[in-house]
């Protein structure tokens, strides 16, 4: 299986999942379980699908810190009995991410739990994080998923969020070749420098450009709002939305059903 036969509609909107610390993560909550953040997810994610996103995303933001690229098994365990439970509820597809940057898990999640896709942080090339050098495997996630026989599709980002290169800074055209055309991902997404952070203008063109060119779809993976996403969709193909659909605005907080319908609905307005 060369190709994943997923697809996001046009001028999608996927909003965010962002799942409690899971058992072992320095903040998790012992006292209240696991069935706490499944809990939490839940009504997360069915106010999302509530207010019409086309997809939603699920990732354990809150193990901070992450491990660079090979959570504990217990991890792997813990997202796929919450993701398992969130996709047997909503209505819409599913996504994962595994922090920082485990590909062959959100891979076998997805496949496990009959996710459509996955979003892979550094699927080819090297970045310096928080987490220290971070390297791509696309080589090894392109084979599991053949492997696995999973249809699940491959979203990888160029440049991505709360990184540097680890030398002179590859041009994000050169970037979106690399992952879609030597690494066989099936999307790209760009962001800006952190979780909420606007993506540059001019980032969002190249990368939409390039992407259009290698037969891929573009995603804006950060910083996108109610009064900046028909803006944002004149360029990419869809969006992933955290921050603005919660509560206050504050990435931590559960998700607000009448910011997700704002941006929603000034996502839909882009395509009149």
């Amino acid at each position: 299986m060369s190709e994943a036969t997923f697809t996001l509609p046009a001028d999608a909107v996927v909003g965010m999942v962002h799942l409690h610390a899971l058992p072992g993560a320095p903040n998790y909550d012992a006292e209240a379980g696991l069935d706490a953040v499944r809990e939490s997810a839940l009504e997360d994610a069915a106010k999302l699908d509530a207010g019409g996103v086309d997809a939603v995303m699920i990732e354990n933001f809150g193990d901070a810190p992450f491990y660079p690229d090979d959570v504990p098994k217990h991890t792997v365990a813990s997202m796929t009995a919450v993701i398992d439970a969130v996709a047997r509820e909503v209505d819409v597809p599913v996504g994962v991410n595994v922090l920082r940057n485990d590909a062959e898990a959100a891979l076998s999640i997805a496949a496990a739990t009959g996710a459509s896709f996955v979003r892979v942080n550094v699927h080819a090339g090297s970045r310096v994080t928080d987490q220290g050098v971070v390297e791509g495997r696309a080589h090894e996630t392109m084979r599991l998923r053949d492997q696995l026989d999973a249809d699940v599709a491959v979203f990888a980002d160029v440049g991505v969020k709360h990184s540097e290169p680890l030398g002179p800074e590859t041009p994000l055209d050169v970037a979106v070749e690399e992952v879609v055309g030597r690494g066989l991902a099936d999307g790209v997404v760009v962001s800006g420098s952190g979780t909420g952070a606007p993506t540059d203008d001019s980032d969002l063109e190249t990368v939409a450009n390039a992407a259009d060119e290698a037969g891929a779809p573009a995603l804006v993976g950060s910083g996108v709002t109610a009064e900046t996403v028909a803006e944002t969709l004149e360029y990419a193909d869809g969006v992933i939305v955290g921050t603005a659909l919660k509560e206050g605005g504050e990435t931590t907080a559960p998700v607000d059903e009448s910011r997700v319908r704002a941006v929603v609905s000034a996502a839909h307005a882009s395509q009149e």
